[in-house]
Formats: C-alpha cells, sequence, structure tokens
C-alpha cells in the first residue's frame, strides 16, 4: 500500500475531521523544514573548505532530518535524471556536487524561522525532537545490523532519523490540533497516534509517510515511515518499519523523550511485546537474548554519544 492510499478501515476514527483531500492539500503547501543552526554552520565550514571530503559533509548531512530529506529529495528529483533512487548520502553528496551542497545549506532555514512560520503560540522543542530522532536513526542501525539483513547505503540511519518528520509537519499544517496533543499527558505512544487520528484524521506516520513520498524519497524510506507504529500492517519493508518501532521506544527507555508529546516512561523490555520485535527476531527465546544483549549495550552509550552530536 502506498502512503498516499487511505488507511485501512481499521485505523481510520469514527469520525474524521478532515477529508483525506484537504489533509493531502495541507501537507503540500507546508513550508521547508528548518534545521539547527549549528548544523548549517558545521555544514558551511565544510562546504566552503577547500580540504573537505565527502564523506565529511555526508556525516554532518547525517545529524538533520530536514536536510537529509532534502538532500535526497534534491538527487532523486526528475533534474538528475537518476535510473535508481539513491539512499546513499555520500552518493548523494558526490552527484550532487559541493556547489549544489553549498546552496542546499544555505537555503535551509534555521530552527528559529520555523517556529515563526508555525501558527501556534507554543514554545516546541525542536531540539529534544532533533535529538530523539537522532538517537533513533543510531539504533535503528544498530537493530539491523543483529539482523539477516544486509544494508549496503544509509536506508537504515535515514528511517530512523526522518520517522517523526510528520510531527513537524502537522504543527504546521495543523496547528491547532497540534496544540491539543502537545498540552495532553498520554499513557503510550500508541494513545498518541489514536488522539491524531481522532483530531486530525491522519496520524504522524501516515503524514510523515506521504510527506516524504511526495518530496521523491524511495519507497523503502516512505512506507518504514508510514508503518513505523504497525508494521505488521506494512505489504513492503515491513523490516524496516520494525526496527523503526523498535529503535523508538529503546530511545525513548533511555530517557530521550519523542520530543513533542507528553507519554509516559517505557517500561523495561516492553519492546519484547511489540510486533516490530516479532517481526526482527521471531519468538525463539535465544534469538531474543542475543539481541537483547547487543541492544541493550547500544542503549547505554547512546545519551554520550549523542551529547556530542546534538
Amino acid at each position: 500500500m502506498p502512503p498516499s492510499s487511505p488507511p485501512p478501515a481499521t485505523t481510520q476514527p469514527p469520525f474524521q475531521a478532515y477529508s483525506d483531500a484537504e489533509i493531502m492539500r495541507r501537507i503540500d503547501a507546508c513550508p521547508k523544514l528548518a534545521s539547527l543552526q549549528s548544523i548549517n554552520r558545521a555544514l558551511a565550514g565544510l562546504v566552503n573548505s577547500e580540504q573537505s571530503y565527502n564523506s565529511q559533509i555526508a556525516e554532518i548531512i547525517r545529524r538533520d532530518p530536514s536536510l537529509t530529506a532534502r538532500l535526497l529529495r534534491m538527487v532523486n528529483s526528475v533534474y538528475f535524471g537518476l535510473t535508481a533512487k539513491v539512499n546513499n548520502i555520500e552518493e548523494a553528496v558526490f552527484y550532487l556536487g559541493l556547489r549544489q551542497i553549498r546552496e542546499l545549506s544555505m537555503a535551509t532555514p534555521v530552527i528559529e524561522e520555523l517556529e515563526k512560520i508555525n501558527r501556534s503560540p507554543l514554545r516546541l522543542p525542536w531540539k529534544d525532537l532533533w535529538k530523539h530522532s537522532i538517537g533513533s536513526a543510531i539504533m535503528t542501525r544498530e537493530i539491523l545490523a543483529t539482523t539477516t539483513l544486509l544494508v549496503d547505503d544509509d536506508t537504515d540511519y535515514i528511517i530512523g532519523l526522518l520517522h517523526n518528520v510528520g510531527k513537524v509537519v502537522m504543527a504546521s499544517a495543523f496547528p491547532q490540533e497540534f496544540a491539543k496533543i502537545f498540552e495532553t499527558h498520554f499513557a503510550t505512544p500508541a494513545d498518541v497516534c489514536v488522539r491524531e487520528r481522532e483530531l486530525i484524521g491522519w496520524d504522524h506516520a501516515r503524514i510523515g509517510g506521504y510527506y516524504l513520498q511526495r518530496h521523491q524519497l524511495s519507497p523503502e524510506i516512505s512506507d518504514a515511515v508510514y508503518y513505523h507504529n504497525d508494521p505488521a500492517s506494512a505489504p513492503e519493508h515491513a523490516f524496516y518499519a520494525a526496527a523503526v518501532q523498535v529503535a523508538d521506544q529503546l530511545v525513548r527507555y533511555a530517557g530521550i523523550a519523542g520530543g513533542f508529546e507528553k507519554v509516559d516512561p517505557i517500561r523495561e523490555d516492553s519492546w519484547l511485546e511489540l510486533p516490530g520485535w516479532r517481526i526482527l527476531y521471531g519468538t525463539e527465546e535465544k534469538e531474543t537474548r542475543l539481541a537483547r544483549a547487543a541492544l541493550s549495550n547500544s542503549m547505554q552509550r547512546l545519551p554520550t554519544v549523542l551529547s556530542g552530536l546534538v
């Protein structure tokens, strides 16, 4: 099921505040996503240096969800005419060249500008959202490394990085509804999605999946974002969606909140009950024990790693 199609009947709220057409119209009109000012400064320093390397530039871009999305959108556009989708950030930097990267970084609005664009008086913790996104990117890559799925590009990192991009779009396209969600305390992340569907008709996963599809990202990425809260329903790329679902829980448990919404702390080992965990590791006790041990080590290191990135 492509991200632009209606959700299954079981996820449709009894009363949808907005029609699908109106939701898509608002998403299509959403302004460009913002980047952290520190990311822009670091990137500008590299692209203006005569001794910078594509790998260094790619490493900076990997720290920022919106810049990653626009980089991949640009390289996968009709303008470049590539026969296959590019999901590797360093490869995208190579195709675009330093001049295009420099223009992209200069055109990227800083975080304060997005706060002005949003028609909401809320003081949103943007940096917290970015921190959670980068943490999810790291853990998604760690999770898939423990499976049999071989990933030879940046898809594993990108899907974790962009999985909550729908929240940023929602804050801009549906400011009143978003304010109600922001001010509410929820027991679980799943309860947040239920409330989003009640108020808008789509939750942030579907909004993000549609947004990324419209911006020319590959199906592996847009589908993983679209189904990351319900990976069992994904007709394709369920492994990717499952990894993001588990990563989100692990990052929350590590004390790195989801960003905008207020949710109760995650219980230890609650991720073992997720559909995503069963998709990735099955029900065998040995597989679960090995994966749990490997991911526990990664999760313990995560706060230290993030402190140097955000």
